[in-house]
C-alpha cells in the first residue's frame, strides 16, 4: 500500500498546517517533523482520512478514498483524539484495544495480552506512568491487531519523554512486519533520529521551506 499526501494544508492561508507532502508505504517508516501543538494531530487526521484538508489531497494506491484510509490506517496516541486518558490503568487500555480489534477482552485475554507485551508487572500503572518506549510498543502492537489495518500513524510520541531513538527502533520493527508507519514528532526527536547511521536511517529529505522534514527507510 502507498499513501501519497500531496501539498495538503489546513486553515485560512494554511496557518494551521502549511503545505505538506509525504509518502507512507508498506515496509517503510517515515518521520515528519511538526513543531506546533496543533499540527501533528491535524496532519495525522488528514493522513488517516478523518479530516478534509483545506487544499491538496491524499491518495491511497493512486485513488482518493477517505473511506479506505479510515479502514486501513490506525491513528495512534493523537492528543485529545485517540490517546488514552493519563489516569487509566494499563490493563484497562489493553482491554479496550482488544475490544476495538474484535478480540476477546475478558480478564484472561487481557492477562495473556499483557504477558505477550511484557507488561505484566506494569498492568496496574496508570498510562501516565508507563515508560515512553513501552507505551509506543504497546499502542502500536494493539492497533496493529485491528482487522484490516495496514498502516500506523503515531502522533507526538515525544510529548511523553524518553529516548526518540528507542521508540523509532520500535517503529522500525513494525515496518519490518509489513506495515507502513508514519511518525509525526518535533525538532528534538528529528535531530536524534537524523543522527543515526547505518541501517537505522537510509535517507533524509528536506521538505519545502516549512518546519517539517521527512525521513524514510526500507526495512
Amino acid at each position: 500500500m502507498r499513501i501519497d499526501v500531496n501539498e495538503v494544508t489546513k486553515g485560512k492561508n494554511a496557518e494551521v498546517l502549511p503545505p505538506t507532502t509525504v509518502t507512507v508505504q508498506s515496509e517503510h517508516v517515515t518521520f515528519v517533523r511538526a513543531d506546533t501543538e496543533q499540527r501533528p494531530t491535524v496532519l495525522g487526521l488528514i493522513v488517516a482520512g478523518r479530516m478534509k484538508p483545506s487544499s491538496g489531497d491524499v491518495t491511497v494506491d493512486g485513488e482518493r478514498s477517505p473511506k479506505r484510509l479510515r479502514r486501513t490506517i490506525a491513528l495512534i496516541d493523537a492528543p485529545d483524539i485517540s490517546d488514552p486518558a493519563p489516569n487509566v490503568p494499563v490493563w484497562r487500555v489493553v482491554s479496550e484495544e482488544l475490544m476495538f480489534a474484535g478480540r476477546p477482552a475478558h480478564p484472561i485475554a487481557v492477562r495473556d495480552a499483557l504477558d505477550e507485551l511484557h507488561l505484566t508487572a506494569e498492568r496496574r500503572l496508570d498510562m501516565a506512568q508507563l515508560e515512553p518506549t513501552a507505551r509506543v510498543r504497546m499502542l502500536l502492537e494493539l492497533a496493529s491487531r485491528r482487522p484490516g489495518v495496514e498502516a500506523l500513524v503515531l502522533v507526538s510520541p515525544d510529548r511523553h519523554g524518553g529516548d526518540p531513538v528507542e521508540w523509532w527502533r520500535v517503529c522500525r520493527t513494525f515496518a519490518a512486519r509489513g506495515y507502513g508507519v508514519l511518525v509525526i514528532a518535533g525538532y528534538s526527536s528529528a535531530t536524534a533520529i537524523n543522527g543515526l547511521s547505518g541501517p537505522d536511517v537510509s535517507e533524509t529529505v528536506a521538505a519545502d521551506a516549512v518546519p517539517l522534514f521527512q525521513t524514510g527507510e526500507l526495512s
